[in-house]
């Protein structure tokens, strides 16, 4: 049986059917100007598919959240949790297979990016057992996958940046559709505006978007000025799950409306220019009175007696130097940098700290530090990323200094942050000729408890060439590093769960 939507209908008047379960696995890409209708599409989509799939709504300005009355969509407001709770709550979602409305309305640009690329991760993180199929809708999508730097931080644009590209290029296999609606193709980054063969494009003016617009569907560029001509809620539909040509399509009425609608024409209110002068000037309440300056002493009568009395007065003695602000001991660079070792040990010693997130770990890290009165400039983030990404790796002091390591770490640092750290624990392993690791501790060196998660996070790595992986004759996993010509010795990849580092000195700071 195969399950189509009606979005409305066609310019010959037929009804216009999107194939959902081709939807599914092909996404779908919205472009359209403020007020050509963008929303009230992604409206007419999630009403008309909501009996029949999971729904996944990220909306930065709360309009979708009017969908739990009729629909009963789980209203998550994201600035009354913390990103690891956000995460824990899509993980959940997933599990129960509830419709979620993700409400980024009270938070800033920044803030949204960061919650919006907690919850996504939760949702991609879910245990294989729970990869049911998920219309996942991110409205205003520039904002979470930006085609360039803007005014917010770096870290915060690329682990959006990041989650965007998870939820449109591996999202397929996890049961993950994405629907990514933008006003400015411009100025949505390439590699997740590539991964939609689905698209609907509305009205739109600038050319660069037009030309954009025109590449997707495959149309001449002299065609392009066509997009200019659209009315509101009319687009031009293509893909497998629409239409194999381009075809216009006018989206149907919906059954719900969002919260801040559009602004509607009404006469101004008739009132005598008398009146209006009143209201408008009329004075506030009366602001407490200031404290009144103190009289003005008349000077002295006899100034030349005075001046003999100060003249006659014995010199004060200087005062005492204040000793300089205390910054710690002086140490040497050696010194500090073990005091620098102990305390990122300290950081890793507490529990859970395995799956704790880099941020909260260096926010942990720069406090030891002040309490140990570590001179000198603190660690910078990437600088802490580094250091922990070694230390996570397990590799001896001893060895971290050796021209094999600092080439690992080379090799490293040309690689996403997450996955810096496996590749460096299974460096570690190659230069020892260690077993290689185990699923349960590959897992751990990602912060995460899934064994599941840390296989494909293996078969990425080894999608991107970044490692091979092979088995011997019995059974044991061989994983070999080309970059560094590099391999471990066989260990067996379902080994039960490594001690826990909290237990012992795991983990050897470089």
């Amino acid at each position: 049986m195969t399950i189509s939507i009606d979005m409305g209908t066609t310019s010959s008047g037929t009804p216009a059917k999107v194939n959902l379960e081709e939807l599914l696995a092909t996404r779908l890409l919205v472009q359209g100007n403020s007020g050509s209708g963008k929303s009230h599409l992604l409206r007419r989509l999630l009403e008309q598919s909501a009996p029949w799939v999971q729904q996944a709504v990220i909306d930065p300005e709360g309009d979708f959240v009017t969908l739990a009355d009729k629909y009963g969509h789980l209203v998550v407001e994201a600035d009354e949790h913390t990103e690891g709770a956000l995460t824990r709550i899509a993980g959940r979602v997933r599990q129960h297979r509830v419709s979620t409305v993700l409400n980024l309305e009270g938070l800033d640009v920044e803030g949204q990016m960061r919650a919006a690329a907690a919850f996504l991760g939760g949702l991609f993180d879910a245990d294989r057992d729970f990869w049911y199929p998920m219309l996942v809708v991110v409205d205003e999508a520039q904002l979470f996958a930006p085609s360039a730097a803007g005014e917010v931080g770096d870290e915060a644009r690329k682990i959006s940046l990041g989650a965007m590209t998870n939820l449109m290029c591996r999202g397929r296999k996890r049961g993950l559709a994405g629907v990514i609606a933008t006003q400015r193709l411009a100025k949505l980054a390439k590699n997740v505006a590539a991964e939609a063969s689905n698209f609907l494009m509305g009205r739109t003016f600038l050319d660069i978007d037009m030309a954009r617009a025109s590449d997707l569907l495959g149309m001449e560029r002299r065609q392009a000025e066509m997009f200019r001509d659209l009315e509101r809620g009319h687009f031009i539909g293509l893909g497998p799950a629409i239409a194999r040509r381009p075809l216009p399509v006018t989206i149907g009425g919906v059954e719900t409306s969002g919260r801040s609608g559009s602004p509607k024409l009404m006469p101004l209110p008739e009132a005598p220019p008398e009146d209006v002068h009143e209201l408008i000037f009329k004075p506030g309440e009366p602001e407490p009175a200031l404290r009144p300056a103190p009289p003005r002493r008349p000077p002295p009568q006899n100034m030349d007696l005075l001046f003999q009395l100060a003249q006659s007065r014995p010199a004060l003695a200087p005062a005492p130097e204040q000793p300089p602000a205390d910054t710690g001991p002086v140490m040497s660079e050696e010194e500090r940098n073990a005091l620098l070792d102990e305390v990122l040990r300290q950081v890793l010693s507490e529990p859970d700290s395995s799956f704790r997130s880099v941020a909260v770990l260096y926010q942990d890290f720069l406090v030891r530090c002040r309490i140990h009165r570590l001179g000198g400039e603190p660690l910078d983030l990437p600088a802490f990323r580094r250091k922990l990404a070694t230390a996570r790796a397990g590799v001896a002091a001893e060895a971290a200094g050796s021209p094999e390591w600092e080439k690992a770490q080379a090799a490293a640092a040309g690689l996403s942050e997450d996955i810096q750290g496996v590749f460096l624990m299974l460096a570690r392993a190659a230069l020892e000729k260690a077993p290689c690791p185990s699923d349960h501790e590959v897992a751990r060196a990602c912060g995460s408890r899934s064994a599941g998660r840390a296989r494909r996070l293996l078969t990425y790595m080894e999608q991107r060439d970044v490692i091979v992986c092979r088995t011997d004759r019995g059974g044991q996993r061989i994983i070999a590093l080309p970059g560094l010509g590099w391999e471990t010795a066989p260990g067996d990849p379902n080994a039960e769960t490594p001690p826990d580092p909290d237990d012992g000195d795991l983990f050897a700071v470089a």
